[in-house]
């Protein structure tokens, strides 16, 4: 397993290499930036996280070769809507619009004048603002929570127009959801998404296109695409005032242009050219002129750039040095990118159409680690259960100082992603360069039921949550055990949430693995359903069974039903605030293997979520982990001072 990068200067076993990205280094993370819009001349406007400022959103803008903040501390630019949030603000020539974290409320900024708040304090939301400048109004997605939190009533959802002078008006209603309020370019028309319960919007979306009225109001709404079984995205109006939208009718997410009475596909293929609606606002497509779109499409999980001649449906592939484009806005001239790839943190980009010429405009990590401690990934396939062929990254250890012991197989992390009905993508990630400069392997998998492989595969996981996600995570170790890819005797698999299900299904179901990590995993399923905002309040029905047969199913799949069955070591981390993951369903599995002897060991965070934000507590946690392998391994420095207790050893 030796790498020819190496320079061979130490000899030590795998699992037990030292390495310079630290935990320390992965706390102080990465800036995550999302929401790419375009202004006036040129400009690119992003959103930037700041952990330094307990994660305030705040808003930059690219003008010519200067860099802008526009909201200052304490402005947070971010949306709660469905909780996921997106769609944050809006841009009109030198006005922004936005929506500020702490108070809900849409403020406007003009120019270099102070952000003024123009929407009254209340129990609404807004995200996904198009503006609607003709009639001095922002078209919003609106959420309406009660006043009495105690009564646990649903927010109401519209779609509705938000004057400049603060009065709200609904323009559409009656649907559990709505998303993507798009008005066309002379102002007459406006296209928008809605669904309802029980149907999260990659299962079936619904697009309508109505007239707008001299007063603003809409005109009779026509259904124009879309239905139960029929997942839209990203409707956007070319220039010439064409609609287009994507649409996975055809198995994958593929672009497609209304016309008269019906739609006809772009460019037909199997690649995804959208992407699951969890946040509002993403963009994998835009126009450069009414007869050609810059898109960014996904094929076996590698994201690819080109240009699509629309009459034609040709593809003329951009060369970029990118594997995920995360998010894509396109100029005159010019394409905007959030981008990524094994040895590129995500990063702004604005690439220039005619000369290809590429500059940086925004860095998330600042100093990477040099490439020779850097692992990059092989995107394999292999078969898994009830033959289905899976997907997954894999990454080999690799230390440019350290030479692996000879004959020697690696221990194997693999990864459950969240969601579940997500994706895992190979941009570079220090979290995971942390084992891998370590001596661990890691496999990240993207099981059945992930985007980006076409709605089949995306529909593998129906009914089927906490088994085909488990039976993919252990085809996948078993593949590269068979390959002499990594030591079958130290397996570990690990995940948070919806991944800590994966996780605990694996080890309490089956004996492949012989230790785990669970980060605020789901343990107790009819918690969760318990739990559940209304976004996803009936996703278990898709997951795992309609309302009238769930609970059976419940009892059997909940790992902690069957605590007697789990015999692995594990670690567990919790955060105790967590409204999503209770601490007692962790504390419980914690509690069984103490009373079976099993080792076990248990973090508890004060302060934390669902989700660890403090930087402090992402080092405990990392140190604790890697702590509990080697030492369960028998490869820990006996010297080192425990970070963590280990029960029963």
């Amino acid at each position: 397993m030796s790498n020819p990068q190496q320079s061979h200067t130490n000899a030590a076993p795998f699992g037990a290499w030292a390495s310079p990205i630290s935990a320390a280094l992965v706390a102080a993370g990465a800036t995550p930036l999302s929401q790419l819009a375009l202004g006036a001349d040129g400009d690119v406007y992003w959103l930037a996280g700041r952990a330094s400022e307990a994660g305030r959103n705040t808003l930059l803008r690219r003008h010519g070769g200067r860099t802008d903040e526009l909201t200052p501390v304490p402005l947070n630019v971010r949306s709660r809507v469905h909780e996921y949030g997106g769609g944050a603000y809006a841009v009109d020539g030198d006005t922004v619009y936005f929506s500020h974290f702490a108070d809900n409320r849409l403020y406007r900024k003009d120019g270099g004048a102070e952000a003024t708040p123009f929407t009254a304090a209340g129990r609404q939301r807004f995200a996904d603002f198009v503006v609607d400048r003709a009639r001095g109004r922002l078209v919003a997605v609106r959420e309406q929570h009660p006043e009495d939190q105690a009564s646990h009533a649903q927010p109401v959802n519209t779609l509705c127009a938000v004057g400049f002078d603060g009065a709200e008006t609904v323009l559409a209603q009656g649907h559990d959801f709505y998303a993507a309020p798009r008005l066309s370019p002379d102002g007459r028309m406006l296209a928008w998404l809605s669904w309802d319960h029980p149907r999260m919007p990659w299962q079936g979306t619904e697009l309508w296109l109505a007239a707008v009225r001299d007063d603003g109001a809409l005109d009779a709404p026509l259904l124009v695409a879309g239905g139960p079984e029929e997942a839209i995205c990203q409707p956007e109006w070319a220039p010439d005032g064409s609609l287009y939208f994507v649409s996975d009718r055809g198995g994958w997410w593929n672009l497609y242009r209304h016309a008269g009475g019906g739609a006809r596909p772009v460019c037909p293929m199997e690649a995804e050219f959208g992407s699951p609606h969890w946040v509002f606002g993403n963009s994998m497509y835009g126009f450069a002129s009414a007869r050609e779109i810059v898109c960014t499409y996904i094929e076996q999980g590698v994201s690819r750039l080109a240009r699509l001649d629309v009459d034609s449906g040709a593809l003329s592939p951009i060369a970029v040095p990118y594997e995920e484009i995360r998010e894509l806005r396109a100029g005159p001239g010019f394409v905007a990118v959030l981008a990524g790839s094994p040895t590129i943190p995500l990063e702004l980009a604005r690439i220039d159409l005619s000369s290809g010429e590429l500059e940086v405009l925004a860095h998330s990590i600042a100093d990477t680690p040099a490439l020779g401690y850097l692992s990059v990934p092989q995107s394999i396939s292999y078969a898994s259960a009830g033959g289905r062929t899976a997907h997954a990254f894999f990454y080999p250890p690799q230390n440019q100082d350290v030479r692996a012991p000879e004959g020697g197989k690696p221990p194997v992390i693999v990864i459950s992603h969240g969601g579940p009905t997500s994706m895992t993508v190979n941009t570079l990630k220090l979290a995971t360069q942390y084992w891998t400069s370590r001596g661990f392997g890691v496999l990240d998998v993207n099981y059945g039921g992930s985007t980006g492989f076409g709605r089949a595969y995306r529909n593998a996981l129906k009914g089927q949550w906490g088994v085909v996600d488990v039976e993919d995570c252990i085809a996948g170790a078993r593949h590269l055990a068979e390959r002499g890819m990594a030591d079958a005797d130290r397996l570990i698999i690990r995940g948070g949430s919806a991944g800590g299900l994966t996780t605990l299904c694996a080890l309490t179901f089956h004996d492949v693995f012989k230790l785990g990590a669970s980060y605020y995993g789901v343990s107790d399923l009819k918690g969760l359903d318990q739990d559940s905002h209304k976004f996803e309040s009936h996703y278990n029905e898709y997951l795992i069974a309609p309302a009238g047969e769930a609970d059976a199913v419940y009892q059997a799949r909940s790992p902690i039903n069957h605590t007697d069955r789990l015999a692995r070591p594990m670690i567990f981390f919790q955060g105790l605030d967590d409204k999503v993951v209770p601490p007692q369903q962790s504390e419980m599995m914690v509690r069984a293997l103490k009373a079976r002897g099993v080792p076990v060991a248990y973090v508890p965070l004060e302060g934390e979520g669902h989700g660890f934000r403090k930087a402090e507590n992402i080092v405990r946690t990392l140190e604790a982990e890697l702590y509990f392998y080697q030492r369960m391994f028998g490869l820990h420095d006996a010297a080192a001072p425990a970070p963590v207790d280990i029960h029963n050893l």
